[in-house]
């Protein structure tokens, strides 16, 4: 491996950068300078509708539709009469906001209208506003393109926006917020600083390199923030699935012998008539999935069929898709009856599923199985523990609730290290693009490490650090860009 000096970090800033252009008043973005409007409070009735406009035109909007009345202080909550600007017919009675740009979440000039809910008091404005020259109707997440198109937002940021927005748990809007708060963002420029330095480094030794004025040992020092770059990078790979399996839902499997209470656990832990429930064996005969908040965390629920042998054609590829199932799950809730613990079936399944589980595989992985132990209240009065010789279990009755709250803190812990917890620790990559970017970004420090020529190594260098600034949203492509942008609703 060569070695360079220390010298002009400056030199190497060069690259790939996405422009923050902030513009004021009468600014475009990019493809359009149209200004735009649409709904951004959801359809349906509601208490108060949010219409609001952005572009150069939002200040003669909002005037046109408050004659005579003046544009109200910046950000200043002012009631107004709306009129439609061709008839001069009453509209509603509503607040409305006015932000200049560049203060404003756009960059442009942008108006807000809280107008009452009701269906035809808010197709009455849009209509209004429609028939304002120079506005159009905003396409899905035109708004917050605009936002990012004018630096207000990182990519990362725009996807932590979306995020938040179709949040269904507790875990989710935290991740969601800490993301669109920057923290990926910020540790992605952090990384990006460490490879531009090094960048400077070998440009130094490419134009000086016969300089005998360049300090010495430096580049030692680059290579080691190379490598612990590598380290970094490393460990946030490997945490990916995380991430998305936080923002996608992680995947959980409820299996066990026939009669063991799975459905009345998935139907308990739902809390909705998800399975159908019945004393006669093999009433789940194929795998009924449902998305669930557990403990805070988005999941997966599957209720497969009970696990047996000597059955029926249509049960047997039941249990070939229950196995299938268990070997895709993250987490595995296995269930048994704490009054029958001595079957059979019970005695297979404590050999064949939660023994297997337990046990570390090559790599040094292990699948994450709770074994809850049904019907608890099943048990005599005195003898509460029925096996001595069982693994860590927890005592559950689906049908008096008793000992549901040891399970969900159970589940709580479990799911907190599949998906990670977004309260402490590094931001998550909660996304396939994240993690196609820091991938190509390690291995071309690989490359960097092996290269033999000093232009091959800074060649190396800049791609790895073009990868990075992809992942924040420098050179995004436009198809890239429209799927990121469809996940918003229109007025957003």
């Amino acid at each position: 491996m060569w070695r360079v000096p220390w010298t002009l970090v400056a030199r190497a800033a060069r690259g790939p950068r996405r422009p923050c252009t902030r513009q004021g008043s009468g600014s475009s973005v990019p493809r359009s300078g149209s200004t735009i409007f649409a709904l951004s409070s959801g359809q349906g009735r509601c208490g108060i509708a949010v219409i609001r406009t952005s572009g150069p035109a939002s200040g003669h909007a909002l005037r046109s539709l408050t004659a005579p009345r003046d544009l109200p202080p910046a950000r200043c909550a002012c009631l107004r009469l709306l009129r439609d600007p061709c008839s001069g017919e009453p509209l509603d009675r509503a607040l409305v906001l006015w932000f200049p740009g560049p203060q404003s979440f756009t960059a442009e000039d942008c108006a807000e209208f809280h107008v009452h809910g009701g269906p035809a008091v808010v197709s009455g404005v849009l209509q209004a506003l429609g028939r304002v020259p120079g506005l159009r109707p905003a396409e899905a997440g035109e708004f917050t393109r605009r936002a990012f198109a004018h630096g207000k937002l990182s990519l990362t940021e725009v996807e932590g926006l979306a995020d938040l927005i179709h949040a269904e748990t507790e875990a989710q809007r935290r991740q969601a917020l800490r993301q669109l708060d920057g923290e990926l963002g910020h540790l992605c420029r952090g990384w990006a600083e460490t490879l531009t330095k090094a960048l400077a480094h070998v440009e130094a030794y490419i134009d000086f390199g016969e300089d005998d004025n360049l300090e010495e040992g430096v580049l030692e020092r680059a290579d080691s923030q190379v490598q612990e770059l590598e380290v970094a990078l490393g460990t946030h790979l490997r945490d990916a699935r995380r991430g998305q399996r936080l923002r996608s839902g992680a995947h959980v499997v409820v299996a066990g012998p026939p009669n063991a209470g799975k459905s009345s656990l998935v139907n308990l832990l739902s809390r909705k008539p998800v399975s159908i429930v019945s004393s006669e064996p093999g009433t789940t005969r194929d795998v009924l999935e449902t998305p669930v908040d557990l403990a805070g965390f988005p999941a997966l629920l599957s209720d497969t069929a009970g696990l047996r042998e000597g059955i029926g054609p249509v049960e047997q590829e039941g249990v070939r898709r229950a196995r299938k199932r268990l070997e895709q799950a993250d987490l595995i809730l296995a269930v048994l009856d704490a009054s029958d613990l001595a079957s059979p079936s019970s005695c297979n399944f404590l050999d064949m599923v939660v023994s297997p589980a337990g046990a570390e595989s090559p790599n040094g992985n292990r699948q994450r199985l709770l074994l809850v132990l049904n019907k608890s209240d099943l048990l005599p009065p005195g003898d509460p523990d029925p096996r001595l010789d069982l693994p860590p279990h927890l005592l559950l009755s689906c049908l008096t609730g008793e000992g549901l709250d040891s399970l969900l803190e159970a589940l709580r812990k479990e799911l907190a290290a599949v998906c990670g917890d977004p309260s402490t620790g590094p931001p998550l990559l909660t996304r396939a693009r994240h993690q196609h970017h820091l991938q190509c970004c390690l291995d071309a420090l690989g490359h960097y490490k092996q290269a033999k020529d000093v232009s091959l190594a800074a060649e190396a260098l800049r791609v790895a650090r073009g990868h990075l600034a992809h992942l924040a949203g420098g050179g995004g492509t436009e198809e890239i860009l429209d799927i990121i942008f469809q996940d918003f609703c229109v007025g957003k």
